[in-house]
């Protein structure tokens, strides 16, 4: 019980720390009815649609065939590096940076290990970590704290967009001048693998497979662009979101077992506690002071210590600038592992498989971030 409860911890450390700051709040401001006004119901209800949806798509091995297909067509190892860390950037401004990581790393992983290229694993992985990470933050569904600050701010698809293009086009610009740096012009003398993927497993399917997926695929992919349509607040998220949970249980019900329940508890813990501070006058006024003014500049230190999805939520409560607070808190998920939370999970996943390589792959982590976040704070600085 004691391993079981130590391995949850380290698992979900930030819901265990947004937990405990909700239950320390609650010492000051007395349960009662106003919780529940302090919860974002709609960015919840849209998040959890997305990741049944995103959940569903992997699972038919949708983003395995694009992958492998557009794969077939790479001659060498810099186009190879180049696919593979793009696929990462601009899959992850529709799929989230996290569906796009939890995707195409293992994925790179056995296409270079399948390449004899494994030399290239460690650049590549940090390169795609990066990539996910800087290509989601163009949309409002690229990550979640998008979602919310776009929620939460009131911006139009296009004042948005908008607001992140120049950040995203500076960091196109820089993986693609990385992936050069990094990633010498070597033929590929091995067959790569066969796209034919439509499960976990990565197995062969059956015809009869084949049309299931395909069914699936088109009926997931039309519940994605009815999402969307909430997203820009033309559709109530309560409709589709019971959509998607009746469709999901009949169609495939192991779906909705995929799903990072604990990403929306930590959602709602976080909501209570900023709740809280804000019916706290003098933490309220306090933080609004410190807040107020130098929203990008804390929105990056905050990233670096609680990662940028806790900062966002935070640090919105005390601020109306959410203009700069959104680039603040995406540019903040550069530098330091536990700045992206996704950055920390996929070090862990590396450091089970290459235990022997994981003090290399922290270095090259930290450099690359590290000069991804100057350039881009430099840029945040003259815009």
């Amino acid at each position: 019980m004691k391993e079981k409860m130590i391995h949850f911890i380290k698992q979900e450390t930030v819901l265990v720390v947004a937990v405990l700051l909700a239950a320390l709040s609650a010492l000051f401001v007395i349960p009662s009815k106003e919780y529940l006004s302090y919860i974002d119901w709609r960015v919840l209800g849209i998040l959890l649609s997305l990741m049944i949806i995103m959940s569903g798509l992997k699972k038919t091995g949708l983003f395995d065939t694009i992958g492998s297909s557009l794969l077939e067509k790479t001659k060498n190892t810099r186009q190879l590096a180049l696919m593979l860390v793009f696929l990462c950037f601009f899959l992850s401004m529709l799929i989230t940076n996290d569906v796009a990581l939890f995707t195409f790393v293992p994925f790179a992983m056995i296409i270079l290990k399948k390449c004899r290229q494994e030399k290239l694993l460690i650049p590549v992985l940090v390169l795609q970590t990066i990539a996910a990470n800087l290509g989601s933050m163009l949309t409002p569904i690229g990550n979640p704290q998008n979602l919310y600050l776009y929620n939460l701010s009131g911006m139009g698809m296009g004042e948005f967009i908008s607001t992140m293009l120049p950040y995203t086009l500076v960091s196109g610009a820089l993986l693609f001048a990385a992936v050069f740096i990094c990633c010498k012009k070597e033929p590929i003398t091995e067959v790569l693998p066969e796209p034919e993927r439509g499960q976990d497993e990565r197995q062969p399917v059956s015809e009869t497979e084949k049309i299931r997926n395909a069914v699936k695929n088109v009926v997931y992919l039309t519940l994605f662009v009815l999402s969307l349509f909430v997203v820009v607040r033309v559709i109530s998220f309560e409709i589709v979101l019971l959509l998607v949970l009746l469709i999901a249980f009949y169609m495939d019900r192991k779906v909705l077992k995929q799903v990072d329940y604990y990403l929306l508890l930590t959602f709602v813990a976080f909501f209570i506690f900023t709740g809280n501070m804000g019916n706290i006058t003098i933490i309220r006024d306090t933080l609004q002071q410190l807040v107020t003014g130098r929203e990008l500049g804390i929105g990056i230190i905050a990233s670096q210590a609680i990662s940028n999805v806790p900062a966002a939520l935070l640090l919105s409560g005390f601020t109306t600038n959410y203009r700069s607070l959104l680039i603040g808190v995406n540019i903040g998920g550069l530098g330091t592992l536990i700045a992206s939370m996704v950055s920390f999970i996929f070090y862990n996943l590396f450091a089970n498989e290459y235990n022997d390589r994981k003090g290399s792959y922290f270095s090259w982590f930290t450099v690359a971030n590290v000069i991804f976040l100057i350039i881009l704070v430099l840029l945040a600085k003259l815009l």
